[in-house]
């Protein structure tokens, strides 16, 4: 799995090197019907457009299409890898760190695969397997173990409801996370031309921010009700296995910051108007939290890297 992703890292990365740019998604006239009345009592039809997308370019060749297919067989070589995990310890895989970080990338790269198609962002493949590789060198690493049975503590039916929940969101949080860097680099890039100065390289060839924006956006929209649920699902497996539904632990408490950045995003967004930079930055922070709580916190504290 680790070998399939990196050569299709490689492959995403010559496409963006070398590849034409492209018009990558269509600025479409969307038809809209609406009924108004003509006050005597009839409703005829009135046909009004608008745009539904704006242009966007992005660096095109056929080493893409096959870094995508690539990709696939690593997401179905990884969705082996889970399945024959669990079956092996008898259980749900998601019992210690090793097995939380590969389904953690898993579902990041199901969302490439999802962002590939509906936004032809296969651009993002560089930017979301580098961390994929990293995490999943880690786990190789330094969090594997054999699959055994879970602590006490772990072993109830809130593993497949509450780690399932946190692992979809962190994974789509790792996409928008890439997206949202990717964004800072275009937007950097746009200003530098913006004052007339030439602009090389990858960073130079990247889609405009604005679709970047929107995909980063749409992902913690997915991402934060379901990081929401795991928290109060943890909460209720805590007073389940320790009879206290919050201890203020540094996992519950990174958490818990993790989830006021999101919310603050979103909020920004939503009633103040945020949009750029100052907003993307603050999405990049949230990440970067979740990282932390994932592999600092719970590895530190949790005890969910070691079996009874």
């Amino acid at each position: 799995m680790v070998v399939t992703y990196a050569v299709a890292l490689l492959l995403f990365t010559l496409e963006a090197a070398f590849g034409r740019r492209t018009e990558i998604a269509e600025s479409r006239l969307r038809e809209r019907r609406s009924l108004r009345s003509d006050g005597a009592g009839r409703h005829p039809d009135v046909i009004t457009a608008e745009r539904a997308e704006p242009k966007a370019t992005a660096p095109r060749n056929a080493l893409g299409r096959l870094a995508l297919a690539v990709t696939g067989a690593g997401f179905l070589l990884g969705l082996a890898q889970v399945v024959t995990r669990g079956l092996a310890a008898g259980r749900w895989p998601w019992g210690n760190m090793f097995e939380f970080v590969v389904t953690l990338c898993l579902v990041a790269v199901g969302g490439l695969l999802y962002a590939s198609w509906r936004y032809r962002a296969r651009f993002l493949g560089v930017f979301v397997l580098v961390p994929v590789l990293i995490l999943l060198g880690i786990g190789v690493r330094w969090l594997y173990v054999d699959p055994g049975p879970l602590i006490p503590a772990l072993q109830s039916y809130w593993v497949p409801i509450h780690v399932l929940a946190v692992n979809i969101a962190g994974g789509a949080s790792m996409v928008s996370g890439a997206a949202g860097v990717t964004y800072l680099v275009s937007h950097r890039a746009e200003a530098r031309r913006a004052a007339g100065e030439d602009v090389a390289g990858i960073a130079g060839r990247l889609p405009g921010p604005e679709l970047l924006d929107r995909i980063s956006h749409r992902f913690i929209l997915f991402a934060f009700p379901l990081w929401t649920f795991g928290i109060i699902a943890g909460s209720i497996w805590a007073d389940e296995a320790w009879g206290r539904f919050w201890g203020w632990d540094p996992k519950e408490v990174w958490s818990f910051i993790s989830w006021i950045i999101y919310a603050a995003y979103l909020h920004a967004r939503a009633t103040g108007g945020w949009r750029g930079p100052k907003a993307t930055w603050i999405n990049v922070l949230g990440f970067a939290t979740v990282l932390f709580n994932f592999f600092a916190v719970n590895y530190m504290f949790s005890g969910l890297h070691s079996y009874a």
